[in-house]
């Protein structure tokens, strides 16, 4: 009986491997050269780490068990809660700001569909200890530095950035009470996916007053910050959001990512830690779900038992972004193929020992380099060395037995050339 692999999760063949490992690879490279500090932690945490975040509700999302002695684990959703967790184990020795990036491998128990799976690899950037805009800018900006690098353009994707502490002032501004904001947040979180009637009328659920209600569906249709100020009144907790916002912007402006970039106040982010800032990625068609998304929690370490210190940051699947990738061909164009430097060929199976000799001081000097196991005929060799994608293939046959000398041959060009197999060696470092 055949098994299959779990609904949800990806068997990764070496083909699947090297796309995998190009888009991790960018996103590290991206952190790094942005200046993030990769960091990780276990595969499995402490369960209350997880509701402490998100809720009681969170347990049914995710991967849990008890180990032998009882307590309640959990296999990580997501790794934020981890990160609070080592920063405040050493949160008075950690320079500030600390700029930190992970790529873990995530676990979570939903219903698969496109661009969501049950396993999948996401990468992680964080910035915590610094409250200002430039930090948020700068979370965007390293987001939209790794989308451009892998060649998508303004045409194809936007950053859609909003603010909770901007959302909170207009409701506040309007006569919502504070204790009303987060049912009312669930709410707008849904917009995008909804139709204009049902929204609507879940809205009305929450806000009865029309005229509240008409407020907030006039905000939510804006696609200027500087426009808020139009059709609510000014006051100054309004306006500390507006300024904080736009300053976000004019710093991705001045960091060269402005096209990209744009206000929409649709962007709310279900979780309640959220406190500023908010953005997530889309693709321009709107066909899939956000390929990131992201926001300040100022809250967050304090709620795990440690100082109230300022944070932002973004996570991105690898599965949205792949579909998109594929999509656009653009995986095609840049995921390498498999490529082999060497292979070493025998005219004579007498040359058996020195084959494995010198594939073995090849491989040494740091070049992949293969043999056949069979070991048929040269033209068979060479066939299999084509298969393989090599760049060059050493024939040890009459050259070798007279002179310890080989034919190296160039698999594209077609040309060949005998050397001494001592020089041959010396050229490769």
């Amino acid at each position: 009986m055949k098994i299959p692999p779990v609904k949800g999760t990806r068997d990764f063949y070496p083909p699947q491997m090297a796309c995998r490992n190009w888009i991790i690879d960018g996103w590290k490279k991206v952190s790094q050269r942005n200046g993030f500090e990769e960091y990780d932690g276990p595969i499995f945490e402490h369960l209350q780490m997880y509701q402490i975040k998100s809720g009681q509700e969170i347990v049914e999302q995710l991967f849990s068990l008890q180990d032998r002695g009882g307590r309640d684990l959990a296999i990580r959703p997501e790794i934020t809660p981890t990160l609070a967790r080592m920063v405040n184990q050493q949160v008075n020795a950690l320079p500030r700001p600390i700029k930190w990036f992970a790529v873990p491998r995530l676990c979570r128990a939903e219903r698969p569909q496109k661009g969501r799976l049950r396993e999948f690899f996401q990468w992680n950037i964080d910035i915590i200890g610094e409250d200002r805009a430039d930090a948020d800018a700068e979370i965007i900006f390293a987001t939209l530095d790794y989308l451009r690098m892998v060649g998508l353009t303004a045409t194809d994707i936007r950053a859609k950035i909003s603010s909770r502490r901007l959302l909170a002032a207009v409701l506040t501004s309007i006569g919502i009470p504070a204790e009303r904001l987060e049912p009312i947040y669930a709410v707008l979180d849904k917009k995008p996916k909804l139709p204009a009637e049902t929204f609507e009328a879940l809205l009305a659920e929450q806000v009865p007053d029309k005229g509240q209600a008409g407020k907030i569906l006039d905000f939510m249709a804006l696609d200027s910050v500087t426009a808020v100020a139009g059709i609510i009144e000014s006051n100054e907790a309004l306006g500390k959001a507006i300024d904080e916002l736009c300053g976000v912007l004019g710093v991705l402006n001045a960091m060269g990512v402005g096209e990209y970039c744009g206000f929409d106040p649709g962007i709310v982010r279900g979780l309640a830690y959220y406190t500023g800032v908010v953005f997530e990625v889309h693709d321009i068609a709107g066909e899939l779900r956000a390929i990131c998304g992201g926001g300040r929690y100022d809250n967050l370490l304090r709620d795990f038992g440690g100082p109230a210190i300022a944070a932002t940051g973004m996570g991105m699947g690898d599965c949205v972004l792949e579909i998109l990738l594929g999509q656009r061909g653009l995986l095609d164009a840049q995921v390498p193929k498999r490529r082999l430097e060497y292979f070493v060929a025998v005219a004579d199976p007498q040359f058996a020992e020195a084959m494995y000799e010198v594939t073995a001081q090849i491989r040494s000097k740091g070049h992949s380099a293969n043999f056949s196991y069979k070991r048929g005929g040269l033209s068979k060799q060479l066939k299999e060395a084509v298969g393989q994608n090599t760049g060059r293939c050493v024939i040890l046959g009459q050259e070798y037995r007279d002179a310890r000398q080989v034919v190296v041959k160039d698999m594209a060009a077609g040309t060949q050339e005998t050397v001494a197999v001592d020089q041959f060696l010396a050229r490769l470092g």
